[in-house]
């Protein structure tokens, strides 16, 4: 494990960390499928460490196409910031790091060719990292953005090892690829599990977005609905694919500023308020 510094977040950000000394962050590496080391970030209140007194709930963080970078990582210092253990999690640590965002068919050929199974077991895997930590509950959630809120559904719907998930625009939720409804890496569309959801969950989607569309959040919200689990599907008007990711084009601050309005209290009360996940 490595400590790293901790820097504040882009000016005006929702739940920016102004003062970066309250959280402390170090690089480190869990165990995930079949025992292969994945990379990732863990960022903690500062005054925390392992063994204190101070237990707090923890946080799986999933990044999206662009891998565990910098706006994924300032995510995680937020979910510190206001009192979660949270661990971003590089599900690219087997391939070498993200593939080439300008490239869009290597793009999406990496991300279909990984494996939906090996991802399970890597994020039970953070899971399981976060709960053995003396300074965490048995209380974690996950949140995902992009290809991370698909298998933020899929974490929380194929699993038991959650207790609230957020969905941030997942795509491909609903098929494999843009021609297939499934694959051998990608056997069954998260939204054909929704029935199965096992904790509570939040989704966001963009009433200007494609993938997932509206309808496809409509669809969400109707078969996650049939687990008997808290459901919330908000679709944000003003708003299209990735609006809280705060480096790019599609970046939009009122959008953004509400998701993260209904981000937190929602992770309050299912991880710090003891519900059962009903």
């Amino acid at each position: 494990m490595a400590a790293v510094e901790v820097k504040p977040s882009p000016e005006g950000v929702p739940g920016a960390v102004t003062d970066p000394a309250r959280v402390l962050a170090e690089e480190l590496t869990f165990a995930g499928a079949g025992g292969t080391s994945v990379n990732g970030y863990l960022a903690r209140p500062a005054g925390d460490s392992a063994g204190s007194a101070a237990v707090r709930p923890g946080m799986v963080v999933i990044h999206e196409a662009g891998g565990l970078g910098e706006h994924i990582r300032d995510v995680t210092n937020r979910l510190a910031n206001i009192g979660y253990v949270a661990l971003g999690v590089d599900l690219y640590t087997r391939e070498g790091g993200p593939p080439p965002m300008d490239d869009m068919q290597a793009l999406f050929e990496r991300l279909f060719s990984m494996s939906d199974a090996t991802v399970l077991r890597d994020l039970e895997g953070a899971a399981d990292h976060l709960r053995a930590r003396a300074d965490v509950s048995e209380r974690v959630g996950c949140i995902g953005f992009c290809m991370g809120g698909r298998y933020t559904l899929l974490f929380a719907c194929a699993s038991e090892r959650l207790n609230a998930a957020v969905d941030c625009w997942g795509g491909f939720i609903d098929k494999a690829t843009p021609e297939e409804r499934s694959t051998p890496a990608r056997p069954t569309p998260p939204l054909e599990l929704a029935g199965k959801l096992c904790c509570p969950l939040l989704a966001a989607v963009g009433a200007e977005d494609q993938n997932p569309s509206p309808e496809v959040g409509a669809q969400l919200r109707e078969r996650a609905g049939a687990s008997g689990r808290e459901v919330t599907v908000d679709v944000y008007d003003g708003a299209g694919h990735a609006f809280f990711a705060d480096y790019r084009p599609s970046y939009r601050a009122g959008p953004a500023s509400l998701l993260w309005e209904r981000v937190v209290p929602f992770l309050e009360r299912h991880l710090q308020g003891g519900h059962d996940g009903a």
